[in-house]
């Protein structure tokens, strides 16, 4: 199973970060996914914006933060954007570390990571976009969790995508519920194992994750099994799930 040319699944971070580039204003079709996902995305962008931003509740924060998300939500048409891959600023994103490559590998390593959002539905990388806060598991009315509502799109836009290449899916149950799975043929779904036995999560484990996604991106490796195996990390293995 070769590397070469293989996407990777990440999820997006709740931490993001502000502002961008007002040259480059959001718009719903934006985006490697934007020409099949625009509709979908402007309806959600509409409904936020018409509940002020998304309670509480739905946005899952509050104080400093829930101003911030509301007032981003409300303001998406046109907003300011950055690269995906500097707009997310979560444990997972700091230690895939993207900023730190050459501009080649960036270029390249950015085209072939895939992210299940909320709000945007698949983003890719280097995609432009805004800042926001939409959880995958959220509930929005009239629609439903996220995960429901884009669960047909975005499997029928990765099938359109993939084709006969492998794909490594490195999210959280959250995200991997908006994708039906066996619509895919080549997947290879790798988790942490704790060394300890103990349950893995937490800050650790998301860092774990990002170093993995990193091993994984720069392996001059012929095989993604071997890749993973060869991961090494103090508390975590990575392991290919069956």
């Amino acid at each position: 199973m070769a590397t070469q040319g293989f996407l990777l699944l990440l999820p997006p971070s709740e931490g993001k970060a502000e502002a961008g580039d007002a040259s480059h204003p959001w718009t719903p079709r934006l985006g490697a996914y934007g020409a099949v996902l625009e509709k979908s995305r402007s309806q959600i962008a509409a409904q936020l914006r018409k509940d002020k931003g998304g309670a509480q509740k739905l946005l899952g924060v509050n104080g400093g933060h829930l101003a911030r998300a509301q007032s981003c939500n409300m303001q998406l048409i046109g907003a300011p954007c950055l690269p995906a891959w500097q707009r997310y600023t979560g444990v997972v994103w700091d230690h895939l570390d993207l900023s730190s490559l050459t501009a080649t590998q960036r270029n390249a390593f950015t085209k072939r990571i895939i992210v299940p959002s909320g709000l945007l539905g698949l983003v890719r990388a280097d995609d432009q976009i805004p800042d926001y806060r939409l959880k995958m598991g959220a509930r929005l009315t009239p629609f439903g969790t996220m995960s429901k509502f884009w669960n047909e799109t975005i499997t029928d836009a990765l099938v359109a995508v993939v084709k006969k290449k492998t794909v490594v899916d490195l999210l959280p149950n959250e995200h991997r519920a908006a994708i039906t799975w066996d619509h895919l043929a080549n997947v290879v779904r790798v988790d942490l194992v704790s060394h300890s036995g103990a349950v893995v999560g937490g800050h650790n484990a998301k860092a774990a994750k990002g170093l993995l996604a990193r091993h994984l991106l720069v392996s001059t490796n012929a095989d993604v099994r071997r890749t993973v195996a060869s991961f090494k990390h103090p508390e975590y293995s990575a392991k290919v799930m069956t």
